[in-house]
């Protein structure tokens, strides 16, 4: 049974970021759930790109996903961040040891539902290092995993986020496979 990935999609998330996971994701052979936050399934992201969402997080939000991956840019992590509905989704995937992930302004959508007190964490510069969560370490680098938790910089990379949440649900070879075929040189970090 193929990997079950829920991206939330809110007005004036980053397009590079939304775009970058899922395609990465799906090359990897993993289903992803694009969900728009209101029944406006037209997405316009922050950069002018209009994304349409395949479904709405109203019809969702109770099924069971993999991974939840947050997709940074504003005013769109604002809105993911005042969701209440994305708060619970985050805490119930963490509740249940299963991973949750965010990118650039996004991972203070995790800060905001609990999850990053007492763990490292990264994010663009500026977001979470200024307003920390309890016990938070920041880390300046483009990935870092604590606890189930993942954490990336921004747009710059996202390629290197979406491979290493391709290597988490779909092990090593097939990051490889994916990362090769993309022509592009290997980054091995994380």
């Amino acid at each position: 049974m193929s990997k079950r990935v829920l991206v939330p999609l809110a007005q004036g998330c980053e397009e590079l970021e939304a775009i970058t996971i899922t395609d990465i994701l799906s090359r990897g052979g993993v289903e992803v759930i694009t969900a728009s936050l209101d029944d406006n399934r037209e997405i316009h992201a922050s950069r002018g790109a209009v994304l349409l969402a395949s479904t709405t997080l109203e019809a969702v939000q109770d099924e069971d996903f993999d991974l939840v991956v947050l997709p940074g840019g504003l005013p769109g992590a604002d809105y993911l961040q005042q969701d209440g509905r994305i708060l619970n989704i985050l805490r119930r995937m963490h509740e249940v040891g299963k991973p949750t992930a965010a990118i650039c302004a996004a991972p203070k959508v995790l800060r905001e539902a609990g999850l990053l007190d007492g763990h490292k964490a990264t994010s663009y510069p500026g977001v979470l290092d200024a307003q920390p969560a309890p016990g938070m370490e920041y880390i300046d680098a483009p990935v870092v995993e604590d606890d189930n938790i993942i954490t990336s910089k921004g747009p710059g990379t996202a390629m290197d986020f979406a491979l290493y949440l391709v290597e988490k649900l779909q092990g090593r070879a097939v990051r490889d496979e994916v990362e090769a075929a993309l022509q592009r040189p290997p980054c091995h970090g994380g």
